[in-house]
């Protein structure tokens, strides 16, 4: 490994390569760079910039072209372009300067609202200069506002700066801050020597028959030099910057060459070998070429292809970002797969194939199991019958009998002599299932105990002795599950509801309570039906079933967008339907994420509709006592109220037949996701059911979409998919988990094609005992936190 010194870099190259730092510059912290000093250094920490990785990583969001010279008559309203001109008149009596170019082809206004030192000097009759800006186009004409301008002289030629990439930034941290340090952070990679992908040919050839989305290379109009050096050896001295020859494109624009001799051996055969190697293949393109290409594209004299190529590099749809991507998603989906991995190598409690406590808890109901529910319970069954850990998720639209499933598993465990976990993310949730497995269990003589923050201390120190010494085999509680003085007699198995709301290391620390030497199987459920590419992103280490079949007698749900302002006609509607013996719901949302607020508005509505309706009216809100709470949705659930007014915390697990009416107020404010969960808490019997969205005018355009998507389609899948285009994974997963999909470049929706691409390459690498320490070294490069999630 070389150790030559590097100008681009702050310390000492024994300071570089010491034993204890990482091995790669990749991994070396942005201090190292020349210029990265504390406050530079905070700066980019606001921007999630690290390492040097994460320097090259931090992608130009646009690009201002500037290797070519227009025309002022050619120049468009809303173009930034590089123009020059003589000044023909200056005007300095009114606010400001205004300043008249002209370059024989039009005339064009400089407004400078703040005149400084020197620029009256500066603009005088018949100066010659270049501008570069962005024209806006009035009934004064042409102009533009404080331009970034140069003197051209005899002495003073013409500055090409080619295509300047424009970075996220924060306040302080300029644009040319940015490029200065990215390029010094390409020589200081480049100067190493050691390679930035761990991929070999072999690894592309077991994906070279899957399609990658559509590439449309540029070709032939590009002004390339030809060099006898290889596409690296200049580099080493030097990182290309942009360079083009003389020519007129299309338009009419002058791509012209800059002073040669500043550039120092500037080198567009980087250029031209990564544009060569996008012809034959993305898999072709090394990921030093991509992102060379990526920060200082090249420059074409066609300005329709260069249009061309800087919109696909926007886009992230170009060669150069697919090569990227595909490195990224795999370092993803190895994280996941070695997660996995790990899990396999523990040791589970190993549980009968036959169970007496499931048969007689599905025997004693009502009704048969669906198809889709006996479906899922063999393959639980299965997972549980082996000393390998189960991790499964099971999806399952609102009202599909997830949690009978569960139940079902919980016999299995329970028959082999192990303790059952049920734990959910809210206590009215969680009070929901202790209801269902009390009135399942306790008839059996299986002990069912609870475990929840808002206990009091004597009732916590008997739940916690109840768990220890095994008088309780089923534990039904929130996170106060997983807390350090909660020690379970022999756990076997945990069931998690809507997982996506409990982070990574939560899970972990449920995991940890089994007995020495065993992880107990996990069994994971969520209403949230899960978009394909999401799935693979987040759930990707867990096998997956689905419940895609609702019981017999759950009637359709007809749902209606009505403008708040018919509120009035909604709540007679309601007085209607309770009348007739029906039940409703009325949900109040805000915009805040505030229990105190959402409280706020739900008071003021039971107050409201107290006043105007004479019917039996019950309140639920995050704020009330659990043991209150309880009480309201049992006098609801056995019909002793008619219209249950609640916040989002009726989202789920709540389940009342006789309710087929709910009302959701400021319904746009809401994800389509939580609007689905909540119109399942209706159509759970054989009434015909309505769910009505009120809205507030006036919508946004993105608002119309989402209720009227709710309002066409019950499927969830589709829904969520739709939640995902619209507001991304963070949101749909919930806060907790969005680290969980955080990419530099890759975007769950566009880069749909390139799951499959990652998840085959991540099979065929994890497959191979003998790579693994390049699994190991390229999770740690795109996801160096990922390791202290491996045992999750």
């Amino acid at each position: 490994m070389p150790t030559s010194t590097s100008p681009s870099l702050a310390h000492s190259s024994a300071d570089h390569f010491r034993p204890d730092l990482p091995v790669s510059a990749l991994d070396m912290p942005v201090t190292a760079l020349a210029g990265v000093g504390l406050k530079v250094a905070e700066q980019l920490a606001q921007l999630n910039i690290k390492r040097i990785f994460d320097l090259l990583l931090h992608l130009p969001r646009d690009y201002e072209d500037r290797s070519r010279l227009l025309s002022i008559a050619d120049v468009e309203h809303g173009q930034s372009g590089l123009i020059t001109g003589r000044v023909v008149h200056v005007d300095t009596k009114r606010s400001g300067m205004t300043v008249v170019v002209d370059d024989d082809t039009g005339t064009i206004s400089l407004r400078f609202f703040k005149v400084y030192r020197g620029l009256a000097q500066t603009m005088s009759l018949g100066t010659q200069l270049q501008l570069f800006g962005e024209v806006k186009v009035s009934r004064y004409g042409k102009q533009m506002s404080h331009p970034e301008y140069q003197i051209i002289t005899d002495n003073i030629a013409m500055t090409n700066t080619g295509l300047q990439p424009i970075y996220p930034s924060v306040k302080g941290l300029h644009q040319n801050k940015l490029r200065t340090l990215i390029k010094l952070a390409l020589q200081t990679v480049r100067s190493q020597g050691l390679p930035m992908t761990l991929f070999t040919p072999t690894d592309f050839s077991v994906v070279a028959d899957l399609p990658l989305a559509p590439f449309e290379p540029m070709k032939s109009s590009i002004a390339e030099h030809d060099y006898s050096e290889d596409i690296f050896s200049t580099l080493a001295r030097s990182v290309p910057d942009n360079m083009i020859g003389n020519s007129v494109n299309r338009g009419g624009a002058t791509a012209y060459d800059s002073n040669r001799s500043t550039n120092n051996g500037v080198n567009s055969d980087i250029h031209t070998a990564a544009t060569r190697s996008a012809h034959n293949n993305v898999y072709s393109l090394t990921i030093f070429e991509a992102l060379v290409l990526l920060h200082t594209p090249p420059t074409y004299t066609d300005a329709g292809q260069q249009y061309k190529l800087l919109t696909q590099l926007s886009a992230r749809t170009h060669a150069a970002c697919q090569r990227l991507i595909i490195e990224e998603l795999t370092a993803h989906q190895l994280s996941l797969l070695y997660r996995r991995q790990q899990l396999h190598q523990h040791k589970a409690p190993k549980c009968a194939t036959q169970s007496p406590l499931a048969d007689a808890l599905f025997g004693a109901l009502p009704f048969d199991l669906t198809g889709a529910q006996k479906r899922v319970m063999r393959d639980i069954t299965a997972d549980m019958a082996t000393s390998i850990p189960m991790l499964r998720l099971v999806q399952g639209d609102v009202g599909a009998g997830k949690t009978l499933v569960a139940a079902g598993a919980a016999g299995y465990a329970l028959d082999s002599g192990w303790q059952v976990a049920v734990m959910a993310p809210t206590e009215i949730l969680a009070e929901q299932h202790l209801v269902n497995f009390k009135q399942w269990f306790e008839p059996l003589g299986i002990g069912v105990g609870w475990l929840a923050g808002k206990q009091t201390v004597k009732q916590r120190r008997e739940s916690l002795e109840a768990i220890a010494e095994n008088t309780v085999q089923i534990v039904v509680g929130t996170h106060a599950l997983f807390q350090e003085q909660v020690q379970f007699a022999k756990l076997g198995l945990v069931i998690i509801d809507e997982q996506h709301r409990f982070g990574v290391e939560q899970r972990m620390a449920l995991t940890n309570k089994g007995v020495a030497n065993s992880t107990p199987h996990q069994l994971i459920m969520t209403a949230t039906p899960i978009p394909r590419t999401l799935a693979m992103s987040v759930y990707g280490d867990m096998d997956t079933s689905i419940i895609d079949e609702l019981p017999l007698g759950r009637t359709p749900i007809t749902t209606v967008t009505i403008d708040r302002n018919r509120r009035d006609e909604v709540i007679e509607r309601i007085a209607i339907n309770c009348e007739a013996g029906r039940q409703a719901y009325w949900v109040c949302s805000l915009v805040e994420e505030s229990s105190v607020l959402d409280a706020q508005a739900a008071e003021a509505t039971y107050e409201d509709l107290n006043e105007r309706l004479d019917i039996r009216i019950g309140l639920v809100h995050g704020k009330m006592k659990s043991a209150d709470k309880q009480a309201i949705m049992q006098q609801f659930k056995a019909g002793e109220l008619d219209l249950l007014i609640a916040t989002t915390v009726i989202e789920v697990g709540v389940d009342v037949p006789n309710a087929s009416l709910m009302v959701i107020e400021n319904a746009e404010r809401l994800g389509l996701s939580q609007l689905h969960q909540l119109r399942g808490r209706v159509g759970r019997g054989s009434t015909k059911s309505y769910c009505v969205l009120l809205y507030q005018k006036p919508l946004s355009e993105t608002g119309t979409e989402r209720l009227n998507v709710l309002r066409d389609s019950t499927d969830g899948f589709v829904i969520a998919q739709k939640d995902l285009e619209l507001r991304g994974p963070g949101e749909l997963l919930g806060k907790r988990q969005t680290g969980n999909v955080g990419y530099y470049l890759a975007d769950l929706i566009r880069d749909e094609q390139l799951f499959a691409i990652a998840q085959r390459l991540a099979k065929h690498l994890i497959a191979d005992p003998t790579r693994k320490a390049d699994v190991s070294q390229l999770i740690h490069r795109w996801m160096p936190e990922a390791s202290r999630y491996t045992n999750a």
